[in-house]
């Protein structure tokens, strides 16, 4: 197996790493890699800062071993390697009247990848994680292919599903698809005024998939106005939308200054009509909005950016709440907000879901932005919440550990299975997630 010496970063742009990567395309080409330079993989590196990197060490890109193994069209039950894409397996069973069971708000993030990071998507109220629907995982190791599933090996199938890549390199998953009506999306927006209002609109909503955009400018009597977006399958002759074309370049800083932003999540809001609205769209347009504009990252211009993803208990709305009041005031959100209603389900010891309310929020990366989110983390511990390690790129080990219960589970696993270190990364040597 050749391995080329890389430059890579992460989705946010702000970490980069530099060293060997290799792209097997066949099992027994990763069998010889894992049983002479085991390393870490990696996907389409959508993570947004260095869960995806190891720099000045070995990385194996999955993305090549992308195939479906099989398939039962009776029941939805699918087998399929790790570097497959989401987005790839919409395309391919949509059409078929099936769907991936929970789906990210990137159909570019691989099977490998959603097992590691055990993702969520807009059904999480009612379906759970991702990890929830995997029926049985194959990881590679250095003796060979080791077949885990929730029943057998159960301790390391939960310290591998949101396990962020530290059991091994996954090699294919057999997953439970979800039944559809067809591949366009039914979808019922309606504006709201207020948090409040936002809140009471998700805990009632009883659509399959609901999203909320949020105005994370909004201020005063108008903080927490937003778009709910709630939304069912259904059967129609919707074409995709065209890809659009790639951003050439970094954007300048004044692109996203405040006063831009504003004036933009203002005219956004007002795009649904007073009483609301139902529209008819493409199934992926609805799933993944931002995936027909190629690079978009580049728009936080060549520093990069940071996303903030928490989730807090339901009883902690009210600090979710000031979070929002610190965000609106410092002036530094993007256009890209959301806020969701999330279930309890989740299906690994390090698996971000809990049940209550999240909100993801962007900013380019500047001190001041890094600042506010470290006064936003520190306050999510206080709430009784947790931060998303797929986005983070800035957090402490002390903040951590704690935000995760079952850590100390995880980490005997993991010991277990990977004694010597070969699978760590960056975030896991950056919040010291393998030291004792």
């Amino acid at each position: 197996m050749t391995w080329k010496t890389t430059d890579y970063c992460g989705w946010g742009r702000v970490h980069s790493a530099h060293g060997p990567l290799a792209r097997p395309e066949r099992a027994s080409a990763l069998a010889t890699i894992a049983e002479k330079t085991p390393a870490p993989a990696v996907g389409m590196r959508r993570s947004y800062g260095d869960a995806c990197l190891n720099d000045a060490g070995r990385m194996i890109d999955m993305t090549r071993m992308d195939r479906v193994l099989e398939f039962d069209p009776a029941t939805g039950a699918l087998h399929i390697e790790a570097g497959a894409q989401i987005g790839q397996i919409l395309k391919i069973f949509a059409p078929k009247g099936w769907l991936p069971p929970v789906m990210p708000g990137t159909g570019f993030a691989t099977v490998g990848g959603a097992i590691a990071m055990d993702v969520h998507g807009k059904n999480h109220h009612g379906a759970g994680s991702f990890g929830m629907h995997v029926t049985e995982i194959t990881l590679m190791m250095p003796k060979g292919p080791k077949v885990v599933t929730p029943a057998k090996n159960s301790a390391l199938f939960k310290a591998t599903v949101g396990g962020l890549g530290q059991t091994g390199p996954i090699m294919s998953a057999r997953l439970q698809m979800l039944r559809a009506k067809g591949d366009v999306m039914i979808v019922t927006e309606r504006r709201v005024e207020a948090w409040n209002e936002f809140l009471a609109l998700l805990d009632a909503s009883e659509a399959t998939y609901t999203v909320g955009w949020i105005d994370a400018t909004a201020r005063g009597d108008q903080l927490g106005r937003g778009i709910l977006e709630e939304a069912e399958t259904g059967a129609g002759l919707i074409p995709p939308a065209k890809r659009g074309k790639r951003i050439p370049f970094d954007a300048p800083d004044m692109a996203l200054s405040p006063t831009v932003v504003r004036t933009f999540n203002a005219a956004y809001w007002r795009r649904v009509p007073d009483k609301g609205r139902t529209v008819v769209k493409h199934i992926d347009n609805f799933f993944f909005p931002l995936d027909k504009i190629h690079d978009w990252n580049r728009l936080y211009g060549k520093s990069g950016f940071h996303q903030f993803q928490c989730v807090v208990p339901i009883e902690a709305a009210d600090d979710l709440r000031a979070m929002l009041e610190r965000i609106a005031g410092s002036g530094l959100a993007s256009p890209l907000a959301v806020l969701k209603r999330m279930g309890p389900g989740r299906a690994g010891y390090m698996s971000f879901p809990m049940e209550g309310y999240t909100l993801a929020v962007d900013f380019p990366n500047r001190a001041a932005a890094r600042r506010l989110i470290g006064e936003l983390e520190a306050a999510t511990v206080v709430a009784g919440g947790r931060i998303y390690l797929a986005k983070d790129a800035l957090a402490g080990p002390d903040t951590v550990r704690g935000m995760y219960p079952e850590f100390a589970a995880w980490s005997k696993t993991v010991q277990k299975a990977d004694p010597d270190g070969h699978y760590m990364t960056d975030l896991v040597r950056r919040l010291k997630l393998r030291t004792a």
